[in-house]
């Protein structure tokens, strides 16, 4: 089947590798004019003068990230199979109806407010008492498009920080540590659900996933499948969804979510039975559902901005490595690296080997190292 994937960066480089054992072909289309998949063929389109190019050499047709014109979208999906959906899409590039999707599920999520001005943000910041954190409604990821607001009188600068038209508040969530929790759904309504990941955090962006997540009651991952099977149905989902939730001492709560394959997913190239990538083509062509167990324990570690020596890496038996093909750049995802041991212990140790040698990854703190 001939598949084109919107977007051109690590993600849909990781989906073209999973589709080609399928004989899966896959086709890029990239408005970015920077695409970086670096395999298979791209349609590099930044004007929009080629889409019906792309259209005619494609089946169907997925995404590998959100930020996308809807104006666009609509006009392939009237034209060829999207999967997952515009509303899938529509809805988890705006915070708003994000939170509002959220609230009609009873998910439990962050006190939050609306606001588009410096001074309904100050009074936001008042009102759901601070800290707070200001985001971006539409196109923030990776820590960009926001900020954490300490004192209302530190508004103004945040607002102009962020430039944004309008803003979403949260109070702030007291919890104890990040999980997601990733599903498939095909067309026929079939789910298949991947153990939970613990994921670690530092300036916004994800440096580790652990899989399954240490030490998860069989009740909160209950309440999370729970949860991400109501997103599945209400949106009419199909492929890969993720839902980043909080661990709080009154139970789970919703972060965000995204509509396809996540960076908190790469474990499961080498950690689980059918990686989310192969799942979320399987679910695209219409084919049945891989088995998402988890092997044994695993770590994703995010190589972020500077590589360190591939060849050091490589000695690891226990490293798996993983490039993007992208230049080295601050602050910039060019890779990561999958480590796997027979128990927790084991793979603390492992991954802190191995991050001691990529350059700049912070040092591991996660449930498995406090005391």
């Amino acid at each position: 089947m001939r598949i084109g994937i919107l977007g051109a960066g690590q993600l849909g480089r990781m989906l073209a590798l999973a589709g080609y054992p399928l004989d899966h072909q896959c086709v890029f289309y990239d408005l970015s004019g920077s695409p970086s998949a670096g395999i298979g063929e791209i349609i590099d389109d930044p004007d929009g003068s080629r889409l019906d190019e792309f259209l005619d050499k494609v089946d169907r047709v997925t995404y590998e990230f959100e930020h996308l014109p809807l104006e666009v979208v609509r006009q392939i999906a009237d034209q060829k199979p999207l999967f997952p959906g515009v509303k899938s899409l529509a809805v988890c590039q705006n915070r708003a109806e994000e939170k509002a999707l959220f609230e009609r599920l009873s998910i439990p999520t962050a006190a939050y407010r609306l606001v588009s001005t410096a001074e309904e943000l100050a009074e936001a910041a008042e009102s759901l008492g601070c800290p707070v954190v200001a985001k971006s409604v539409t196109e923030g990821y990776d820590g960009k498009g926001q900020a954490v607001i300490r004192d209302p009188r530190e508004a103004s600068g945040a607002w102009e920080r962020i430039g944004h038209k309008m803003l979403l508040v949260e109070a702030f969530v007291d919890f104890s540590r990040e999980l997601s929790i990733i599903a498939a759904r095909g067309q026929d309504g079939e789910v298949a659900i991947y153990p939970m990941a613990e994921n670690v955090h530092v300036d916004g962006i994800l440096r580790y996933s652990f899989a399954p997540a240490p030490n998860l009651c069989t009740e909160v991952a209950a309440e999370a499948e729970a949860f991400i099977k109501m997103l599945l149905d209400e949106l009419g989902h199909v492929g890969v969804l993720t839902l980043e939730l909080f661990e709080t001492p009154d139970g789970l709560m919703a972060n965000e979510m995204a509509p396809r394959v996540h960076n908190s997913g790469h474990w499961s190239i080498e950690g689980a039975t059918t990686s989310q990538f192969e799942n979320h083509l399987r679910a695209v062509a219409g084919l049945p559902l891989g088995d998402t167990v988890a092997h044994r324990p695993t770590c994703m570690i995010n190589i972020i901005g500077k590589a360190g020596n591939d060849e050091d890496l490589l000695r690891l038996p226990y490293a798996h490595l993983h490039r993007y093909g992208k230049a080295e750049r601050e602050g910039r995802k060019i890779g990561h690296v999958t480590v796997q041991a027979d128990s927790y212990e084991e793979l603390v140790w492992r991954v802190r080997n191995c991050a001691s040698l990529l350059p700049g990854t912070p040092e591991l703190s996660c449930s498995l190292t406090r005391k």
